[in-house]
């Protein structure tokens, strides 16, 4: 996974903007620590190690886990670069976690224009499979009165959803 240079500018950006103490962003949420260890050099490097705490296992559990353990309302920012076809269920557990005034990122909701296209317009293989994923995801978003979003055409499309109750 990777965010492209103009996007992570932004969101480097944005987090100063609203200040943000408590992030959390869901690939440090892994089933396997060595793509951690992967990029731990760079996180070092970074000088940021102190402040990242890696959680092993699939994410959906380690979200419950951590609404059970009574983190409501308590990241100012989330970032989603993850499986498309769990978004929707990301979502679901990541609103709660949110404080109100605090922002989540999701990362592909343009995923490679196709949200654009015709149902049958001719796309990767990929490409299709995932696209109804972030298509639901948009659709309940644009529906959700608990948020207001803004969708940018930065990097592969993101959508930042402030919660707003």
């Amino acid at each position: 996974m990777t965010t492209s240079a103009d996007e992570g500018q932004f969101l480097a950006m944005l987090l100063k903007l609203i200040n943000a103490k408590n992030t959390m962003e869901i690939l440090a949420m892994d089933i396997n620590r060595e793509n951690y260890e992967l990029g731990l050099p760079v996180i070092e490097k970074a000088g940021v190690a102190h402040k990242i705490e890696f959680r092993e296992g699939p994410a959906l559990p380690v979200l419950d886990q951590m609404l059970e353990d009574a983190c409501h309302g308590s990241y100012d920012f989330i970032f989603v670069d993850a499986d498309k076809d769990n978004y929707i269920n990301y979502h679901k557990r990541l609103i709660d976690l949110v404080k109100v005034g605090g922002v989540i990122g999701y990362d592909n909701t343009l995923w490679n224009g196709s949200v654009a296209e015709p149902a049958d317009a001719p796309m990767r293989k990929y490409v299709r499979y995932y696209r109804d994923f972030v298509m639901e995801l948009n659709k309940a978003l644009a529906a959700d009165p608990r948020i207001e979003i803004c969708m940018l055409p930065v990097g592969d499309g993101i959508t930042l959803c402030r919660r707003i109750s």
